[in-house]
């Protein structure tokens, strides 16, 4: 059995690089930009030293084999403003479930989720939102997850 643990500061050093990890298993430049657009590592490090014990987000792991992080996970909790499809405009998102390779299909990732989906069931959220991959989708569908109604856009200044 998977056992998961809430990641503790020395933890980030992993969390980064299982960060970076993510971005490289989507590929693509948009996920993962060029070796000259890595500060993004440091401020990464540096936003996650204050998330860690923030109220409205929460950062599981699961312990390798032999030292290191074996996978991470990472939920936020967001207040929107409350619509009909959104009573108390409470919206929780996955902002991303990762696995070192050698550590795969062994349950990691579906004990974060677990884990991710009772904390937020815990904080009264309307909505869980994640982008899944090719490889994770069929496990959030088997968690329940759906397609999203809305279309999403985005955009950079």
């Amino acid at each position: 059995m998977t056992v998961t643990r809430q990641a503790a500061e020395a933890d980030i050093p992993e969390l980064v690089h299982l960060r970076a990890l993510l971005f490289e298993t989507l590929g693509g430049e948009f996920f993962n930009p060029s070796p000259a657009e890595q500060g993004w590592r440091d401020a990464l490090a540096t936003v996650l030293v204050g998330h860690l014990s923030a109220p409205d987000v929460h950062v599981l792991v699961v312990d390798g084999t032999g030292g290191g992080l074996a996978a991470c996970g990472i939920g936020v909790v967001e207040q929107r403003l409350p619509s009909p499809h959104l009573p108390n405009g409470r919206v929780g998102t996955v902002l991303g479930v990762i696995t070192e390779p050698a550590h795969r299909r062994r349950g990691h990732s579906r004990a974060i989720m677990t884990g991710l989906l009772d904390w937020f069931a815990g904080r009264d959220v309307a909505r869980v939102d994640l982008h899944a991959s090719p490889e994770g989708e069929p496990l959030y569908r088997a968690l329940g997850f759906a397609d999203h109604p809305d279309p999403a856009l985005y955009w950079r200044p």
